[in-house]
């Protein structure tokens, strides 16, 4: 079976050029207030929605972060703790670019998140939400669709819409790829600032980049605008 992330990826440039994007329907979450976003690594949550939570955090809406696990498996040849840390303080650093945001750390393995467990563990937390933004749960990451499934899971079971962001799919999906359900897209345009902000966030994260966040990875995420599936 062919790994859809070590396979050569689209490039950014393919992505940009596409007037799909640009043709998506706007996201309207001006009457948003409180708003919890699940993260299955460190990072996740800045890569794929860090513009809407800062734009979330001008209009004053209350941010809920669930960190799944603290990454800790993403360099095997190190001391996993040590791992942790240093990702959970490069969390830490970069929302302060972003916004205000309450924490609840679940500590849930890396690279081994079960989805029915974490299904349980996120209906009381995403209980009286406006919204729930998760990662998509076909990104082709284990992580990722766990947390996807898990979220839409809980978010039915409390009535709370559940949006979700790719991150591996922009790496092996392209342009008009039908296994992308566009129909469903949302666009949410980044002002300058708050692309900066974004910019200076995913900064924050240097365990990652340049090995797992390669440049033209990177350059996914620093568009002027993000894409959300309903």
């Amino acid at each position: 079976m062919v790994n859809l992330i070590d396979a050569p990826g689209t490039a950014e440039a393919d992505w940009r050029a596409w007037p799909g994007l640009r043709d998506l329907p706007a996201l309207d979450f001006a009457g948003w207030r409180r708003v919890a976003v699940v993260a299955a690594h460190p990072d996740d949550e800045v890569l794929g929605a860090g513009g809407l939570l800062a734009a979330l955090a001008g209009l004053g809406a209350h941010v809920r972060l669930v960190a799944v696990t603290d990454g800790e498996a993403s360099h095997p040849h190190l001391d996993p703790a040590g791992v942790a840390a240093t990702r959970i303080a490069e969390t830490r650093a970069a929302l302060r670019h972003l916004a205000p945001c309450e924490v609840v750390r679940l500590g849930m393995p890396d690279a081994g998140v079960d989805a029915a467990d974490l299904a349980a563990r996120l209906d009381g937390l995403v209980r009286g939400f406006d919204a729930c933004l998760a990662p998509w749960e076909h990104d082709a990451h284990r992580d990722h669709e766990a947390a996807g499934r898990a979220a839409l899971d809980a978010g039915a079971g409390q009535g709370v819409p559940v949006l979700r962001f790719p991150i591996w799919a922009w790496h092996w999906a392209r342009p008009a790829d039908p296994r992308v359900p566009w129909d469903r897209a949302r666009r949410v345009p980044l002002t300058a600032a708050v692309r900066d902000r974004k910019e200076a966030a995913i900064g924050c994260f240097a365990s990652q980049l340049g090995t797992i966040l390669p440049p033209e990875t990177v350059a996914h995420f620093t568009r002027d605008h993000e894409v959300f599936l309903l």
